[in-house]
């Protein structure tokens, strides 16, 4: 008997698109014995709950009041019997054989906790689809830091339509803070990333980009929601950050993962939204001890006296938009030849993909 599968949908005011992605799962071939559907519902307020409600009793529909997303993805995991658990947002959709190929790359390799695989990026404006794969198959994990690097280029592969994982990865990180409200799925991520993944070329799901999706807020008219998402960012990172070390993760690895898209949400929201001179010196300071390991004596200086004294006596918007301005004129260029280095480890600075 070949384990069961769990087809974990979460949905919030998707009934443009929600039919189809349930469709998607359905026509996977595979039968109740062999695959059970369950949506979460976070408290639609438009057609999606009557919409789900025509494909039942095969699939379990999960109502909850609105919450976001870690609490829907803690409320379909309890509800959850399979054992390898392929996740779908409401908005997207899988192409034939999504669920043979992943369920076969696990059987194949048994070491790993998860799969990953191409995609289709499809802009519902212009109905352009455009396909993104890996350069190669591969594994993927963080057992050494060069490991852990390595796996930062696989995350855009990690996408929910596109990640499914053993039961344990759930096991391990449920239940996930439901202060998560959206990017909770990176700490699903993150964890598939730890435990280990297979990463597929093939593209198995269409990811769609549209005018709800939250990487296509246009900062100029919609400063608020802008704001909310850097600020989401720096909390996802920063909680996911504490639970892998508690969960006994080596912090150069969790450092590695998560502290180049941390700073990288601290700095875009000081520099368009403003902080206190406070905010800006801690946050250069840690970034700092992220990028560079084993910085000469020279560079230490230059951080702590130039750049930790300008954050201190500028405000923070014009200290990064000075900072701006010196990256532009690459003038690091004049400073390498007064301050080396030497022995900088590599930079950790990634941008993270989704919705």
């Amino acid at each position: 008997m070949k384990p069961l599968i769990t087809a974990l949908v979460d949905t919030y005011n998707h009934e443009k698109y929600i039919e189809q992605a349930l469709v998607s799962v359905l026509e996977q071939g595979l039968s109740p014995a062999e695959l059970e559907i369950v949506v979460v519902d976070d408290g639609s307020t438009d057609k999606t709950a009557s919409i789900i409600q025509k494909f039942t009793p095969r699939v379990k529909h999960v109502r909850k009041k609105n919450g976001g997303q870690a609490s829907a993805f803690n409320a379909g995991f309890a509800e959850s019997r399979g054992e390898i658990i392929a996740i779908l947002d409401g908005d997207d959709w899988w192409v034939e054989g999504k669920l043979a190929a992943v369920t076969e790359a696990l059987e194949k390799n048994p070491e790993v906790a998860a799969v990953g695989h191409g995609y289709y990026e499809f802009h519902e404006e212009t109905r352009e689809a455009r396909v993104c794969v890996p350069p190669s198959p591969r594994i993927i994990n963080t057992a050494t830091p060069e490991a852990a690097r390595a796996a930062l280029t696989a995350w855009p592969f990690l996408l929910m339509g596109a990640l499914t994982v053993r039961r344990r990865v759930l096991e391990w990180i449920m239940p996930i803070p439901e202060e998560m409200v959206f990017m909770a799925d990176s700490a699903i991520q993150v964890a598939a990333m730890v435990m280990g993944a297979v990463i597929l070329e093939e593209p198995l799901f269409h990811y769609r980009y549209h005018a709800q999706n939250l990487y296509a807020i246009d900062g100029e008219k919609n400063r608020a929601k802008l704001r909310r998402k850097y600020e989401m960012t720096e909390l996802v990172y920063g909680r996911i950050y504490k639970m892998l070390i508690e969960l006994g993760v080596p912090a150069e690895s969790v450092s590695i993962l998560l502290e180049g898209s941390w700073m990288n949400a601290k700095r875009s929201r000081l520099a368009m939204f403003g902080g206190t001179r406070l905010e800006a010196f801690q946050t250069e300071m840690q970034a700092f001890r992220a990028e560079f390991k084993n910085p000469s004596i020279g560079y230490r200086l230059f951080k702590n006296l130039v750049v930790g004294m300008a954050t201190l006596l500028l405000p923070a918007r014009r200290f990064y938009k000075a900072r701006n301005w010196y990256a532009k004129k690459q003038l690091g260029h004049y400073r390498d030849r007064i301050v080396k280095a030497d022995g900088a480890g590599s930079s950790v600075r990634h941008e993270l993909r989704g919705k």
